[in-house]
């Protein structure tokens, strides 16, 4: 770990950020440029006092976690992201594995959409970050562990939580490009990568998915149109957007509805349950 070599990153890209480019407003009686420690600290989920001690060479080795958490803060693109990991003495991660870091161009466009639900997901289908009407529409898979984290393992594996969200004429449809989505990225990363991995992992659980994968379909497929069941407010029609980084690698969907129709009024609702929640989890 070279200390000296991590703060001095970390303090230079911090003034280069304006508050304007991660959603906060710069306010009457900033002094400095660039973002605040402390507003560092609450993008990546950490302390102000721990996120002080790195710019301060004064702290521990940061786990990878924190430095997945601390790349996104910072809009940093991938190879600065290799350069942050190497200066705090770790491996540099996969590119197209599960690194958890979100491309820069990517987590712009999603950190402007807060009114209808937004996601960021891997080739793998990891999601890697989600905006509350997402959490609310389809549950908070940034939080989950282990294989539950990927969409084609909850889908197979745990069917019949996962499957609830689709009505019932469209959950073949749904598998088959599940299965067609992980193939490709299983082209990309090879047999001996996490793809290979969870290919493995589903083969032993799964004999629907053993069919659908000795067919053979490549593609990155995502229906334009799709019905989302919530179990509270019911059916919310929505069409689906996909922003796709350069390398593919990395998918921002966006789900919005008709204006002015009454799936647009679902999803606001979902705002207001989402809010509801949090005010009760709070008391």
């Amino acid at each position: 770990m070279d200390r000296e070599a991590l703060a001095e990153f970390l303090r230079r890209r911090r003034a280069q950020l304006q508050p304007a480019d991660v959603g906060f407003s710069a306010g009457a009686r900033r002094r400095a440029p660039g973002l605040r420690r402390e507003e560092v600290a609450q993008l990546a989920l950490m302390s102000t006092d721990y996120y002080t001690r790195l710019e301060q060479q004064r702290s521990t080795q940061p786990s990878t976690q924190m430095l997945a958490s601390l790349a996104r803060a910072l809009r940093l693109t991938a190879d600065e992201r290799d350069y942050l990991y190497r200066m705090s003495g770790h491996a540099v991660p996969d590119r197209l594995g599960s690194s958890g870091h979100v491309a820069p161009a990517l987590q712009r466009v999603f950190d402007r959409l807060s009114d209808t639900p937004a996601l960021v997901i891997s080739a793998l289908g990891e999601t890697l970050v989600q905006n509350a009407l997402a959490v609310a529409l389809l549950g908070d898979h940034v939080g989950a562990t282990g294989w539950d984290r990927y969409e084609a393992y909850r889908w197979f594996a745990n069917p019949d939580a996962e499957r609830r969200k689709y009505p019932a004429d469209d959950r073949a449809r749904q598998s088959r490009a599940l299965v067609a989505g992980l193939r490709a990225a299983y082209g990309a990363m090879g047999a001996k990568s996490r793809a290979g991995e969870l290919v493995a992992e589903l083969s032993k659980r799964s004999e629907e998915f053993r069919e659908l994968w000795a067919r053979q379909e490549v593609a990155l497929r995502f229906a334009d149109h799709k019905v989302l069941i919530h179990p509270e407010i019911g059916p919310i029609e929505v069409d689906c957007q996909v922003l796709f980084t350069e390398d593919r690698s990395q998918a921002l969907l966006v789900l919005s509805a008709e204006p002015r129709s009454q799936d647009e009024a679902r999803i606001r609702l979902l705002g207001v349950l989402g809010v509801q929640r949090m005010g009760a989890d709070a008391g």
